[in-house]
Order: structure tokens, then C-alpha cells, then sequence
């Protein structure tokens, strides 16, 4: 038991101490950090809650109908609304949220608090879980989630710090990680063989633009010492 909670945690824990060592210049309060992990572990009830209402009118006609809703209605559009939500209330004005990286460390916390409670029911569901189960989501479904975070994080740290964007990136901030999530969960649920093997390169592009996300924002600092 505890052997299988640490395989669904661990993920977690590792994304997450990455996402704060890259933080470089200037760290965010910890206490903040726990908030927004907390926060995103909180939200799973009422995702699951939205996500089982919106699942009653899921067109049952074609597998693919049945798939675009599930994935970009269903899933990423409900628990990517979740997140923003949570990440609008906790950090836009708040003092710490003042540099760029912020707006990626502190959206891609609450990301990981979801993913972790929704590893944990996976891992533990008596159908789906087992040791399998949890090291699959941990080389695919949490890196997606907290990347899904650092694409959310990125558009409204450019919101926050660039006001003459402001209305544009925030609805960027929403719609770009809803979009790519969406594709994610499409590609998987489909069950269509060529698709499939889209699916491990749109990964890669994922994680290749999330780290040039993260280096772009770290770059900008206003706390990187000048050279």
C-alpha cells in the first residue's frame, strides 16, 4: 500500500522540485507553494463533479464524436478552467507574483496538486491501478499535466507583466493548455492506430516547448544579475 502510494507521489514530488529549482533568481515562499498544490488537490471534487455532469451528454453515435468530446470538453476543457481559476485567485495580486517564472512555478503547482490526486485514484482503482498503471502516468500523464502548467503559467506571466497584452495572453493563458490537453486526451481516446503514432512526438513537442518556456521567462528575471 505504502509502495504504491509512493509510486503515484513520486512523480509529483519530482516534477515539482524541478519546476523550484529552476526558479533561479528569486524563490516563492513555500507556504504559497503548499497553497497552490493544496489547492489543486481540492479542486479534483468539483472537476470530477462537472466532468460526470457534462459526461451525460456525450454523443455515443461514433467513437470519434465520443472521443473530441470526451477530450477536449469533458477533460481538459473542465479541469484547464479549474486551474486557471484557482491560479487567478491565489497569485494575480499577490506581492510574491513578480517575475515571469512565477506565473510558470505557481501554475504548474496547482497542476501537479491535481495530477497527484488524480494519480492516487488511478493507482489505487482496483480495475485500472497496480505498479503499471503508476509508472505509466508517471512517464506520461503527470509531466503532461505539469506541462499543460507551465504553457498556462507562461501566457499569464506575459498577462501579469505585459499590459498591453493583458486581455489577450490571459485568454491565451486558458485556451493554448485547454487546446494541447485536449489533443493529448483526443489522441489517446480515439483508439485510431496512425494517430497513435503521433502521440509520443506531440509529447516530445511538448516537453521541448515547455523547456524553452521555462528558459525564456528565467532569462527575463528582473532579479538575474547583470553581466
Amino acid at each position: 500500500m505504502a509502495a504504491l502510494l509512493q509510486v503515484a507521489l513520486a512523480p509529483v514530488f519530482i516534477a515539482s522540485t524541478y519546476i523550484y529549482i529552476r526558479d533561479k533568481y528569486e524563490k516563492e515562499p513555500i507556504r504559497l507553494l503548499f497553497l497552490g498544490l493544496l489547492f489543486g488537490l481540492i479542486i479534483a471534487a468539483p472537476i470530477m463533479g462537472v466532468e460526470m455532469f457534462l459526461s451525460t451528454f456525450t454523443p455515443t453515435e461514433a467513437v470519434f464524436k465520443e472521443a473530441l468530446y470526451t477530450a477536449f470538453i469533458v477533460a481538459a476543457g473542465t479541469e484547464e478552467f479549474f486551474k486557471f481559476i484557482v491560479l487567478y485567485f491565489l497569485v494575480w495580486r499577490n506581492r510574491n507574483f513578480n517575475e515571469p517564472i512565477d506565473g510558470i512555478v505557481y501554475s504548474t503547482f496547482i497542476s501537479l496538486g491535481f495530477s497527484g490526486i488524480e494519480n492516487i485514484l488511478y493507482v489505487f482503482n482496483p480495475l485500472l491501478g497496480g505498479y503499471q498503471t503508476g509508472l505509466a502516468r508517471a512517464v506520461f500523464s503527470v509531466p503532461g499535466h505539469a506541462l499543460f502548467g507551465v504553457t498556462m503559467g507562461y501566457y499569464y506571466a506575459i498577462a501579469k507583466f505585459e499590459s498591453s497584452e493583458r486581455k489577450t495572453m490571459l485568454i491565451k493563458s486558458y485556451l493554448i493548455p485547454w487546446f494541447l490537453h485536449g489533443i493529448y486526451d483526443f489522441i489517446l481516446l480515439a483508439k485510431i492506430p496512425m494517430l497513435m503514432l503521433l502521440f509520443v512526438p506531440f509529447v516530445l513537442y511538448l516537453w521541448v516547448q515547455g523547456m524553452r518556456k521555462i528558459k525564456v521567462h528565467v532569462q527575463s528575471s528582473p532579479f538575474k544579475p547583470q553581466e
